[in-house]
């Protein structure tokens, strides 16, 4: 074996197991000696971003690890990822925000996003800007209005990090029963939108989580409410089903 040929073995063989780190492959099994290797990895950023759906009743007080996260799909995925990868130094922040629309996220995207430059940022926002159009067409958010404030967005966070891996979750809703003239037309804005952030997600090559189609299939097995109990906001079953699914297009 000629000289120098070992470390440079050892060198190929460290900087990939930092990539596998990084991006979170689940399932992955590695020898001891090899999974030393990555113990000196940086920590890894992984942002949420979005509105009450991701809120989930989160802490405000930094140093309350009890409740941080608060009590959705967030931290489920925080809690799983924590406990099956601990070598990966994954570092969870939740910044959602109950009533949140784009423009909102907008308004605190320095502060709650590009400051704690994330790796990883996951966004999940479109119901309430949805809601808003419905109530109000002068004063709410247009799909135009929503797709030009979400791409800008997008292009601010690549920009300022230009690694960063972005996870754009499906606006959703369930107005199937009963029918009526408002839920009909929520759907059917919901579901415009929705094809804006698969767009989108495709335009900024990240990870599209159909979130909507995911529900649907779920109708197959117990109705609405067990899943969404008010046409919006996912009960328990529902949060678990959003944690599998994100997980599942993450890896």
């Amino acid at each position: 074996m000629a000289v120098g040929t070992k470390p440079m073995r050892m060198d190929h063989r460290r900087t990939f197991i930092k990539k596998i780190a990084l991006f979170g492959i689940a399932g992955t099994v590695f020898p001891a000696k090899l999974m030393a290797l990555s113990a000196d990895q940086a920590v890894t950023n992984i942002l949420f971003q979005g509105d009450s759906i991701t809120d989930g009743n989160r802490g405000r007080d930094d140093w309350d690890l009890n409740h941080i996260m608060g009590h959705g799909y967030a931290c489920n995925v925080a809690g799983r990822l924590s406990v099956d990868f601990p070598d990966r130094q994954y570092h969870f922040i939740n910044k959602g925000v109950s009533g949140n629309k784009i423009t909102d996220l907008a308004d605190r995207w320095q502060k709650d996003v590009l400051d704690l430059k994330p790796d990883v940022l996951s966004i999940l926002v479109g119901i309430n800007d949805s809601d808003s159009w419905l109530k109000d067409e002068t004063t709410g958010v247009s799909l135009k209005q929503y797709e030009e404030t979400y791409r800008d967005l997008l292009r601010q966070s690549r920009s300022s990090f230009p690694n960063l891996r972005l996870v754009l979750g499906e606006p959703f809703t369930l107005p199937f029963v009963p029918a009526d003239q408002l839920r009909t037309e929520r759907q059917q804005d919901v579901s415009a939108r929705s094809a804006i952030v698969k767009k989108l997600a495709l335009e900024f090559n990240a990870v599209f989580v159909p979130y909507q189609q995911m529900f649907d299939k779920a109708l197959q097995k117990a109705p609405e409410k067990y899943w969404i109990w008010d046409h919006i906001h996912p009960t328990v079953a529902g949060h678990e089903l959003m944690t599998r699914e994100w997980i599942k297009h993450f890896q």
